[in-house]
């Protein structure tokens, strides 16, 4: 079992910053990657970027390569999401996620994920 908890979302202007996290708890040591998707009203859920807990690898959609950076503790078995120079367009509500036990991936489709946190609001507006 694995419980996934993201926190540090908000409301922020256009251009501004924040960070998420996603704090992992329960067999941690089993789950190899965590990836960060969005959903917005209306539309589908889509990955965001993704990251592997052995190496580091990180793998970031199009529409955020640049402005965003995923980066790990393990020691504190958490993972960030920094996010700059927000647009209205980036809200939605981030949810964290992990593969099936021992698969590693750095995948961003959502089918590819079995564990999910419960999601905190990133409003970017003026």
């Amino acid at each position: 079992q694995l419980q996934l908890a993201e926190s540090g979302g908000g409301l922020v202007q256009p251009g501004g910053s924040l960070r998420l996290s996603c704090a992992a708890s329960g067999f941690t040591s089993d789950y190899y990657s965590i990836g960060w998707f969005r959903q917005a009203p209306g539309k589908e859920r889509e990955g965001v970027s993704c990251i592997s807990m052995s190496d580091g690898l990180t793998y970031y959609a199009d529409s955020v390569k640049g402005r965003f950076a995923i980066s790990r503790d393990n020691a504190k078995k958490t993972v960030y999401l920094q996010m700059n120079s927000l647009k209205p367009e980036d809200t939605a509500v981030y949810y964290c996620a992990a593969p099936p036990m021992k698969i590693a991936t750095l995948s961003l489709a959502k089918y590819d994920y079995e564990w999910w946190g419960q999601g905190t609001q990133v409003t970017v507006s003026s």
